[in-house]
Parts: structure tokens; C-alpha cells; sequence
């Protein structure tokens, strides 16, 4: 059997048939040729505005910059110039590379690991399935894989702790209000469009500082290669003449402080033991049972335990545990009911049309095994979008947070909505139905995609309102898609766009209320 699927696979033909939807996309290289950020506005007063976690922008203190006449500052603009006499190709595309915005190219580098590890585990000799082990990271399989629900978990984390390491920043930034080197020493060459900006801390290694210790947590295997684009990032702004080593070693000790605030929150969210026990999942199937439905199985051989079963009771960022649960959407059509034998019907005939739409709606929408995830092919339309805005780094960390706390909090309102109502797939009620991406090894009822997408639709269309019927129609066809592959009810579909936009409208009362503005 294929180690790479996480899919129940009804044959070796239809296996063959769906690797290219699986894994077409590719998550590298999208945006190379970006010019650089050159921010509309600086957002000089986002040291105000309202943080995820921080209790307040000064929390973690940093000492205020040394004076720019000093003969340790001078050095440090020396040191520059050093640089900048010898300038390899190699080191003009890195400024090139990290001059599109340091939000933007951390965004694309956590995309590349979740695709990465978006591979679930082979099955074990005697039948059994291994389980990440945060215990022993690295073992096979490495914890945790990058899933749907883990992955959007990773998002959250990541862009929520740089956003409040950027308030943090530029809270310092109109504190001690020290000017960039090319203010300082008009000598310099400059390599990246100037601005008036403060530039201690650096805004960058801020960016930079935070991510590094939010992705030792999410993704320990990957840590030197971490490590490697974050000596290049900070590298990159002193040859551009953007910042001093001083400004550097300031934002990276603050974006690192921060970042640990969230590292303490992820350790003890429940996300590891998001995957539950035997004992666990003989608990849903006959409590679904009890109810007098039937439950939900794996098509697998051997069968798969159901994707991370108590991911509902992770904690979310947007609200309590309470609201989480006060989200879950009604129960389904019965199973032995007209209006599911209706639906069953519906996508039996769904799926005989083979035509080219068809298998482009499904196909741009599959996002399995080896891609990004469902919320990181949100983030990579939010961030197309974004580029085309010319947003501040804080502002970029802003938005992107909203959007990704949003997509986390739809995965626990809807992982929390499957497990309690365990319904079938298609496929299992009428076998006759082949699916065109294989069948996700979890409860039907509801729609992830659909979830996923209802909740960024509603951000985004907040954040950038001229786009917002654009962004509806692309929740819509994601939505249908799911239905076009055969592995989804149209209640599964249209419930789950109704309960995505739900928890979307609490990031967007948030940004109302964060003193950011749109």
C-alpha cells in the first residue's frame, strides 16, 4: 500500500487516478520575482493596537539604542559598508528575496514544512497505525504531521506570535525613535526602498526572532533549516543598508521573547492528545450507534483510527470552550431518512459528470496529501491579494493573524461537530459511489473545506471589502468541489459554510475593536 495515503483507496486504478490532485501543487517559488515592500502607510502608531496574547506592547522590555554618534554605532554602519564593498550575486538575490516583505516570505516558508509533512503514517506489520510522539519528535512519524486541523493550528501560532511581536516593536520603535542607517550615513548604498520608519527594533528580526521559536515547537525535525533562513534573513537587512546590527540583535531578543508567550499556550492547548485513544474511538462509534444511526467507519486496510478525534476540545483563540461548543450546528439528515437517501442520490449522479469543469473545480480545491492544507491555500490567496495592497509588516502580521485564528477555530468547531455526530460518508452509504480524491478518514458531517472556507471568506472579505464577492464565490465552489469529488452531502457543504462564516465573525469583531482600522 502507498505510505503516502491518509485516504481510504477503493483501488490501485483510482489511487493512480487522484496522486496528481493530491499533489500538483507546488508551494515553492510562487512569488520569487516580488519587488520590494514599500508600505502605503508605516502604521507607526500599531504599538497601540490590541495584541492576541501580550498583556500590553512593553511587557518584554528592551534597552533603549545607543546614539547614533556613538563609536559603537559608527562601527556598526561600518560594518555595512564592509559589506556592501563586496557584494556577491548570491547575496543581492537574498536582499532581493527578503526585501518582498518578512511576514510574506515566513508565510510561504511555513506553507513548504506543512506540505512537507503532510504525509500521514504507513500502518504498522501487525495492522496498527503509529502515532506522533511529542515525546520523541523525531521518530517516525515525526510530531506532529502537518494534517488539516494540526496544520491550521501551526498558522494560528505562527502569525498571532508575530503579530504581537510587531506591536511590541513598534511600541519601541515610537519610544526610542532611532532613524535607520541610510538617515544616519548618507554614504550608504541603500538596497531597499527607504522609509521613515524607525528602525530599532528591526521590524524583520522581529519577524524573524518569533517564527524561529513558534516552528522549533511545530516542526523540531526542521530546526537548522529554520535556522539557515533566519542567519539569511538578518544577514539581508544589514548588506541592504536597512538596519544595524544593534537594531537586529534588539528585534530578535524581543520577537523570540514574545514568541515564548505562545509556546507556553501551545504546550498546554490539549492539541497532543488530539488523537485520542482506542478506547476513545469505540466511544463515538457506539454513541452514534446509541443513537440509532449509523456510524461513520474507515474504509482502510487496515482500518484508520478517525484524524485526530479530540481536536474539538483544543483551545481556541477567538473564544472559550463554551462558545466552541455552542457553534456546533444541528445534527445531520438521519441516515435511514428520505432527505439522506435524497442526498446520497444527489451525489451519485454528482460524481458521473466527468466533464473538464468538474474535474477543475475538485482539482484546484483537493489540497491532500503533500500540499498545504486547505488553510494554507486560503493564506496563499489571502497573501496574492495582500501583495497588491502594499501593507505595513504589522499589518501584514495583523491580517494574517485574523485569518489564520479564524481557520484554527473553524477546525475545532468543525473536528468538534464530526466527532459528535459521526455520519457516514457517501461512499459508505452507497458504494456505487467512487470518489475522485479518495475519502478522508474522518466523520462526513461537516464539511471541513466548506468550514474552512466560510470562516476566511468572512475575514477577508472584513479586511479587503471590494474583494469580498469574489471571496464568497471561492467559498462556494471550495464548498462544491467536495461535493463534485463525492465525498460530501450537500449538508455537509452548505451547513458547513454557515458555521465557518460564524466563527469568521468573531475574528472580524475582533479587527473592529483593535484599533488597526480595516
Amino acid at each position: 500500500m502507498n505510505k503516502l495515503l491518509y485516504i481510504a483507496i477503493p483501488s490501485l486504478i483510482i489511487a493512480a487516478s487522484i496522486i496528481p490532485f493530491a499533489c500538483s501543487k507546488n508551494e515553492k517559488g510562487r512569488t520569487d520575482d516580488l519587488p520590494a515592500l514599500q508600505p502605503a502607510k508605516s502604521d507607526i502608531d500599531a504599538g497601540s493596537w490590541k495584541p492576541v496574547l501580550l498583556t500590553s506592547p512593553n511587557e518584554f522590555s528592551i534597552s533603549a539604542p545607543i546614539a547614533t554618534n556613538t563609536p559603537d554605532y559608527i562601527a556598526q554602519i561600518n560594518e555595512i559598508k564592509t559589506w556592501q564593498a563586496n557584494l556577491t550575486d548570491n547575496e543581492k538575490n537574498i536582499v532581493k528575496y527578503w526585501s518582498a516583505g518578512a511576514v510574506l516570505r515566513w508565510n510561504e516558508i511555513l506553507r513548504e514544512l506543512v506540505a512537507k509533512h503532510n504525509l500521514p503514517p504507513y500502518q504498522n506489520e501487525d495492522g496498527t497505525y503509529p502515532a506522533p510522539n511529542a515525546n520523541n519528535p523525531l521518530a517516525y512519524p515525526q510530531f506532529p504531521f502537518a494534517n488539516p486541523p494540526y496544520a491550521s493550528r501551526a498558522y494560528a501560532y505562527v502569525s498571532a506570535a508575530q503579530y504581537d511581536a510587531l506591536v511590541a516593536a513598534y511600541y519601541y520603535k515610537k519610544l526610542y525613535n532611532r532613524p535607520a542607517p541610510y538617515k544616519v550615513d548618507a554614504t550608504l548604498n541603500t538596497l531597499v526602498p527607504q522609509s521613515d520608519l524607525p528602525s530599532y527594533p528591526s521590524e524583520d528580526a522581529v519577524v524573524a526572532g518569533a517564527a524561529v521559536e513558534m516552528l522549533k515547537l511545530l516542526f523540531p525535525g526542521d530546526q537548522d533549516y529554520v535556522q539557515q533562513k533566519a542567519e539569511e534573513h538578518k544577514r539581508a537587512r544589514i548588506i541592504a543598508g536597512a538596519n544595524v546590527r544593534s537594531d537586529i540583535e534588539a528585534g530578535e531578543a524581543l520577537g523570540k521573547a514574545v514568541a515564548q508567550k505562545f509556546v507556553t499556550r501551545a504546550r498546554g492547548d490539549r492539541a497532543g492528545a488530539a488523537g485520542g485513544t482506542p478506547t476513545d474511538w469505540a466511544k463515538l462509534e457506539t454513541d452514534c450507534m446509541a443513537k440509532g444511526e449509523t456510524p461513520w467507519y474507515s474504509l482502510e486496510v487496515p482500518k484508520r483510527p478517525p484524524m485526530l478525534c479530540l481536536f474539538g476540545k483544543v483551545k481556541a483563540f477567538l473564544f472559550d470552550s463554551l462558545t466552541a461548543i455552542s457553534l456546533r450546528p444541528g445534527p445531520p439528515p438521519l441516515t435511514a431518512s428520505a432527505k439522506m437517501k435524497d442526498e446520497t442520490e444527489e451525489i451519485y449522479q454528482l460524481i458521473k459528470d466527468d466533464s473538464r469543469e468538474h474535474y477543475r473545480i475538485v482539482h484546484f480545491w483537493a489540497d491532500g496529501v503533500g500540499t498545504s492544507t486547505p488553510s494554507g491555500h486560503w493564506d496563499a490567496i489571502a497573501i496574492d491579494d495582500f501583495i497588491k495592497k502594499d501593507f505595513s509588516e504589522v499589518r501584514w502580521a495583523r491580517n494574517l493573524a485574523l485569518l489564520n485564528m479564524a481557520l484554527m477555530d473553524a477546525a475545532i468547531v468543525c473536528w468538534d461537530t464530526k466527532m459528535y455526530y459521526f455520519n457516514p460518508r457517501p461512499s459508505q452509504m452507497n458504494p456505487k459511489i467512487k470518489t475522485l480524491t479518495g475519502v478522508p478518514n474522518f466523520p462526513a458531517y461537516i464539511s471541513g473545506h466548506s468550514t474552512f472556507s466560510g470562516a476566511a471568506a468572512t475575514v477577508l472579505s472584513h479586511i479587503i471589502p471590494e474583494r469580498a464577492s469574489a471571496y464568497d464565490a471561492m467559498a462556494r465552489e471550495a464548498s462544491l468541489s467536495r461535493m463534485l469529488a463525492g465525498i460530501h452531502y450537500r449538508a455537509d457543504c452548505e451547513v458547513g459554510l454557515e458555521t465557518g462564516k460564524k466563527v469568521g465573525n468573531y475574528a472580524v469583531q475582533r479587527a473592529q475593536n483593535d484599533g488597526a482600522g480595516n
